[in-house]
């Protein structure tokens, strides 16, 4: 990735709505910008299930895989795959420098963000909170739909993705504030919609415009 891009961060434990906020800024867009929904776990799933692919190594893709069974989160060793994972989707929606990436499960910790930090810049977070026990109850009722077919919502790995989202992915917020991002925490409830958060974000300033891209 040759161009540094603006970027929204959605950050919230399984089960809060990301995805489904997500898909709805790439059809809405966000203050008058074009958004690209990156679904980290999707884009995941998917290259872990890709025979033959040319951005993937095998040892690679045998990392990816080990991560989706046991949930464990991709370290600075084997960050670059990620890095790979989000040069190739942007080439594929043919990202334009004002469009705004929405990050959604990556970065999950200080030193995946830190990474980032070169391809991406990350203009503001959108926190969404919910209790353990409304994330069980959201996932049983799939208020969004965006669960079906999913394999890991039993309650031991939902457990466990909390757990790891308590410890490592929680001081991503103090970590964006302490550089001056802005972060704006929304309630999320057992039947809330990706509309009823939008009406929320007023208190989310846009980012100036990108600068245009050196020929």
């Amino acid at each position: 990735m040759n161009d540094r891009r603006q970027a929204v961060l959605l950050l919230g434990p399984t089960g809060s709505g990301k995805t489904p906020l997500g898909t709805h800024l790439e059809q809405t867009g966000l203050w008058g910008r074009r958004c690209l929904h990156f679904d980290f776990g999707a884009e995941l799933r998917a290259a872990g299930g890709r025979e033959g692919d040319d951005v993937l190594e095998t040892w690679e893709r045998e990392v990816v895989r080990d991560s989706l069974r046991t949930g464990a989160l991709l370290e600075d060793d084997h960050f670059p795959i990620a890095l790979r994972i989000l040069s190739r989707f942007l080439e594929q929606r043919r990202a334009l420098s004002d469009d705004l990436v929405i990050l959604n499960g990556l970065p999950r910790h200080a030193g995946q963000a830190s990474a980032l930090a070169g391809p991406l810049e990350v203009r503001g977070v959108i926190s969404l909170r919910c209790s353990p026990e409304t994330v069980r109850e959201r996932i049983r009722r799939d208020p969004a739909g965006d669960r079906q077919g999913r394999v890991d919502d039993d309650l031991e790995a939902i457990a466990g993705k909390l757990l790891i989202f308590e410890k490592r992915t929680i001081p991503l917020l103090d970590w964006y504030r302490d550089r001056g991002v802005q972060v704006v925490e929304l309630q999320v409830g057992p039947d809330t919609l990706p509309a009823d958060l939008l009406r929320n974000l007023a208190d989310l300033p846009p980012p100036p415009p990108a600068c245009p891209s050196s020929p």
